[in-house]
């Protein structure tokens, strides 16, 4: 092998693909952002929360613009897929009267990142590890190597 040659297993990666997203982007009619954020946190975020396989949720605006974009976190292909295809049209309707036009979706296999998922801590655990970090919030990373 030549200096600077990559061997072609180095280069492509071995296990499957354990995260997906799904990235939703729209527009806003004119000073809706404060309630569609309202509604994405009262209303949307808890129903998603309930879905199988939902990991996570960022909304992104940009700035002095009536541009959106959010981006789901998914365990599996299919749980965002189950997701897209039942409730989409619902959650639509919900947010259908602040919106200027059809959304844009599209779904991501993950191939990097530094999202770490985290799971609840139980209470005694809780309190035996206080002034650790993030288990004073009643979190823990489940990454081993920490």
């Amino acid at each position: 092998m030549q200096a600077g040659s990559i061997a072609s297993d180095e280069a492509m990666p071995t296990s499957e693909v354990d995260m997906f997203a799904r990235k939703v982007a729209a527009l806003l009619k004119p000073n809706s952002l404060p309630e569609f954020t309202n509604l994405m946190e009262r209303e949307i975020l808890p129903w998603l929360r309930q879905q199988e396989g939902f990991l996570d949720l960022i909304t992104l605006a940009v700035p002095d613009s009536e541009e959106v974009t959010t981006i789901s976190f998914w365990d599996h292909q299919a749980n965002a897929e189950a997701c897209n295809s039942s409730a989409y049209p619902e959650v639509v309707e919900i947010l259908g009267r602040l919106l200027d036009g059809a959304p844009y979706v599209k779904m991501f296999d993950v191939v990097g990142s530094t999202f770490q998922r985290v799971a609840p801590v139980r209470r005694s655990e809780a309190e035996h590890l206080q002034g650790a970090g993030s288990t004073e919030l009643g979190y823990r990373s489940t990454d081993a190597s920490m």
